[in-house]
């Protein structure tokens, strides 16, 4: 069958399910994946036909907004800007399924319009049942910003163009079938969560997991990333360089495409700095992995049972650390108090949770992986 894939163009949204989308194309079916045409080589490994269009997310040279409602606002205009490119496409052929990331804001509207089941590939917690009342006067302050205001106008003048009748922040908030691919034990309030979600759990990509271009040296790993949208944190690179120069620790650090490395100095003997790294290689040979906690860093430090050190910057990063801290994998640090004290002090600590990773990790490979997560995809097709 033909199933279509709207992705998000950005790395951290299409590895989540990207081993999901490969193993449909093995057992033979046909998938089209609209995704922004600068990361079309990303996806075209697993098979799939590429539906393109120009994406205007930031990419690895340029910076998202600091204001919550000002970045969910990119989000939608790329949605908008999109639409009628994959209107155009999927018109004349119609899939049996729409699959999509959470920033594929298209798929549910597209499923309207065709008629289609639309399925949710979440690679973050998804809401609860009282969500937006826990969140309080967090929830409340973002939706009544004039960011909020504007973004919430925008979503329902769309959604009307489309002859769709729904509040927006129901309608982004509460998807009408969800696939969440997290350890489940990441997911806050688990037990009110509403059925029309499924956890199938993390679904690693194994081309991902193949790839040794990174050779562990002989001595503990300390693997530093803040991902690839609010990475652009040079003091903080150099504090890191700082603390754990000419140390035991062997460091490496992922530093994006937004820092130039020689703003670092001269490097120690014992640290590598790199623009990018194959993560999963060096997670699984790190001992400690200071994280900005993004829920892509989360699972694949859970899945190797590497304790982390969260540092978050943004977005849900702030939650993701402190549910590893609550589980009792991890130290979560506010970015503006760390110092090298504070920061080899977290370090030392982290390394003592190796058993409770250990223990973690067991369950989180347990939830059955790319199998089970391509099964509940399938049943929707039935």
């Amino acid at each position: 069958m033909h199933i279509a894939m709207i992705g998000t163009t950005a790395p951290s949204h299409i590895y989540p399910s990207l081993a999901v989308i490969a193993e449909l194309v093995r057992r033979g079916h046909r998938v089209t994946y609209a995704v922004g045409d600068s990361l079309r080589h990303v996806v075209e490994p697993a098979g799939v036909e590429v539906v393109p269009f120009t994406s205007i997310l930031p990419d690895g040279e340029a910076s998202w907004p600091d204001d919550p409602a000002a970045a969910m606002q990119v989000f939608l205009d790329e949605a908008i800007a999109s639409y009628p490119v994959l209107t155009a496409f999927y018109d004349d052929d119609q899939p049996d399924l729409f699959l999509y990331d959470i920033g594929g804001m298209t798929a549910p509207v597209l499923g309207v319009r065709y008629g289609v089941t639309a399925v949710q590939l979440s690679p973050t917690y998804v809401a609860w049942d009282g969500y937006a009342e826990d969140l309080g006067d967090g929830m409340t302050s973002i939706r009544e910003s004039p960011t909020g205001v504007a973004y919430r106008e925008t979503y329902a003048a769309w959604l009307r163009e489309n002859d769709i009748d729904a509040d927006p922040w129901e309608w982004i908030t509460y998807p009408q079938h969800c696939l969440s691919l997290i350890p489940k034990v990441m997911q806050p309030h688990a037990d009110r969560v509403p059925d029309s979600v499924q956890f199938v759990g993390p679904c690693l990509d194994p081309v991902r997991l193949q790839d040794r271009s990174w050779t562990a040296p002989d001595a503990p790993v300390l693997y530093i990333s803040l991902g690839t949208g609010f990475n652009e944190r040079p003091e903080f690179y150099r504090l890191c360089i700082e603390t754990f120069a000419n140390t035991d620790w062997h460091v490496v650090i992922s530093i994006g495409r937004r820092v130039d490395p020689a703003v670092l100095g001269e490097l120690p003997a014992n640290i590598e700095v790199h623009e990018h790294v194959p993560q999963l290689a060096v997670l699984d040979a790190a001992t400690v992995f200071i994280t900005h906690a993004g829920m892509g860093g989360c699972t694949e430090a859970l899945w190797f049972g590497v304790p982390t050190v969260a540092v978050p910057q943004a977005v849900d990063q702030f939650g993701n650390a402190a549910m590893l801290a609550e589980l009792g994998v991890g130290v979560h640090l506010e970015f503006e108090k760390v110092t090298a004290a504070v920061l080899a002090d977290a370090v030392a600590e982290a390394r003592e949770f190796a058993p409770r990773a250990t223990g973690i990790s067991a369950e989180v490979r347990a939830h059955g992986g790319v199998d089970h997560a391509v099964d509940a995809v399938v049943a929707f097709l039935v």
